[in-house]
């Protein structure tokens, strides 16, 4: 019935632009792939350094993508598809557990939300970029790319959402919020 799971996919929408992020994460829901699943909603985030300051730390992409068939690798009807970069301190170039520990991040990330998951999946890149010639003077510049997918269990999506976010201020380089103190919700656009 075409209704109830354009129902249920609404509520998931509303869900995820009533989530409460930090003010430093700007969020903006962007077009969403059309050829993936029969319902999708795609956003794209900007931890600046402030609320303030247009100064970016790190962008990433959350992607919500629901198949009532519940695609045989999904393990159910729900998939979250994320991207998140951010520029590292050139020291990270050649940590040999740089790729371990990104990984880490996004799984304690979504540990520490107490969102359940399954048939997750992902890469950890590092970026190392060194100029030559007449860019020779420009600093060595490394950049952490987490690519990874899940598939929510039950709960709200929204959780997913802010695990999510966790990990780009995590990759950031912010500290985490004090226990206790609430995110108010930061600049749309």
């Amino acid at each position: 019935m075409p209704g109830r799971e354009a129902t249920e996919f609404s509520r998931a929408v509303a869900a995820l632009r009533a989530a409460r992020l930090r003010p430093e994460v700007r969020l903006t829901e962007v077009p969403a792939p059309q050829r993936i699943a029969p319902y999708a909603v795609a956003m794209t985030a900007d931890v600046l350094t402030s609320v303030d300051d247009d100064d970016e730390l790190a962008t990433g992409r959350f992607v919500l993508l629901f198949d009532p068939s519940a695609p045989e690798p999904w393990s159910g009807q729900w998939r979250v598809v994320t991207f998140a970069r951010a520029e590292l301190e050139p020291e990270f170039a050649s940590d040999p557990l740089l790729g371990e520990v990104g990984w880490t991040w996004l799984t304690d990330s979504l540990d520490q939300r107490g969102v359940d998951y399954t048939a997750d999946a992902g890469t950890v890149t590092r970026v190392v970029s060194e100029s030559f010639g007449g860019l020779s003077d420009k600093d060595p510049s490394v950049e952490m790319e987490v690519r990874a997918s899940w598939s929510p269990v039950g709960g709200s999506v929204a959780d997913h959402l802010l695990a999510w976010s966790d990990l780009l201020c995590t990759i950031a380089g912010l500290p985490p919020l004090p226990e206790g103190v609430i995110a108010l919700p930061g600049p749309r656009r």
